[in-house]
């Protein structure tokens, strides 16, 4: 029985029930595309259905405001992933509306790339397409025993190939969702669950004993660490807060007053700081958490945060006072959410 057809039996017993299963919409299927990159499953499920109730078709994603669109995105992380939702719906009512049929058109949306083009192609209409992500990554290199790193140009074009080639003449859809399926539950990236593989006897990964050693990347990316002070400026039942511009973490997304500088400081220079930026203010400091630590990727936040009530209202270029009754319209990053949770304790 070749590669694919022990595959795709494999998955006919084991296949997850999602709601993004079984459809032919193109459109539902790229939101739960752009939503799975970066995010499991499990977390991506409840993101996915809120979404798409919110948004139900390109029209309505396209018509919305980015900050709603966000604000519906919060918590998944990664919002650029959303801002080029939004991008690219619009783009699509600018063609007319239609949702785009070929690679190349889907493959031109804002956001799109290979694997969520050939994911899209293969998903809604059944076109020739293998789709390659990591879990397809994964189980590829250990079955052929391929050691050619995935993270290079080179690999990636060689992957492709290869990928098209272990479908062959399979149903696309089925072949996809089954490789991934296989990925995400049987070969798994720590465990995998060799002695009930159905590819075991083939697998050359496991012939060396060596599944961990595959894929192989060519470089680590190092992490670097930031210090950031949050400053919680209320007044009565407001609280102070900027939209985090371009070019940066977060971008569209709304935070307190923020001091950042390159290594631990000092509180005590810190709180010199602040009151050097709020003249005439009498600032009464309250810590709400200290040496928090927040992972984002390739990036490590080392986070202080304070409350500090003010006497007066004030006006800080950037900043907005906003009711803590409307703080629900303002899309947050997770780690502000944490920091206003704690900040309530």
């Amino acid at each position: 029985m070749s590669f694919s057809r022990i595959i795709i039996e494999w998955y006919r017993q084991n296949k997850r029930d999602l709601p993004w299963r079984d459809i032919r919409n193109p459109y539902l299927i790229w939101i739960s595309e752009i939503i799975l990159q970066q995010t499991q499953v499990a977390q991506g499920y409840d993101y996915y259905l809120r979404f798409v109730e919110r948004f139900p078709d390109v029209r309505s994603l396209a018509d919305a405001d980015e900050t709603e669109v966000l604000r519906y995105w919060q918590g998944l992380g990664y919002y650029s992933r959303a801002r080029n939702l939004h991008a690219a719906a619009r783009q699509i009512i600018e063609a007319g509306g239609e949702f785009p049929q070929t690679y190349q058109e889907i493959r031109a949306l804002k956001g799109v790339g290979d694997y969520t083009a050939a994911a899209i192609c293969s998903f809604a209409y059944g076109l020739p397409c293998a789709a390659v992500d990591g879990n397809v990554y994964r189980v590829l290199s250990r079955y052929l025993g391929i050691d050619t790193p995935i993270d290079t140009t080179a690999g990636k074009r060689f992957f492709a190939g290869i990928a098209h080639e272990m479908m062959g003449t399979a149903d696309p859809c089925d072949y996809n969702q089954a490789i991934m399926d296989f990925g995400a539950l049987q070969c798994t990236p720590q465990t995998p669950h060799c002695q009930t593989c159905p590819l075991s006897d083939s697998c050359q990964a496991r012939a060396e004993g060596t599944p961990a050693a595959y894929p192989v990347k060519s470089k680590k990316v190092p992490v670097t660490d930031r210090y950031l002070t949050y400053f919680l400026l209320c007044h009565k039942n407001h609280i102070y807060l900027r939209c985090r511009p371009k070019g940066d973490i977060w971008t569209g997304l709304y935070e307190p007053y923020l001091i950042e500088h390159t290594t631990p400081t000092d509180e005590k220079v810190l709180f010199a700081e602040l009151i050097s930026h709020l003249p005439d203010q009498e600032l009464t400091f309250k810590t709400v958490a200290r040496g928090v630590r927040h992972i984002l990727t390739h990036r490590r936040l080392n986070v202080d945060c304070y409350e500090v009530q003010l006497i007066r209202p004030i006006a800080i270029e950037g900043y907005i006072a906003v009711s803590w009754e409307d703080i629900d319209n303002y899309p947050l990053p997770q780690l502000i959410c944490r920091l206003f949770s704690k900040m309530r304790e």
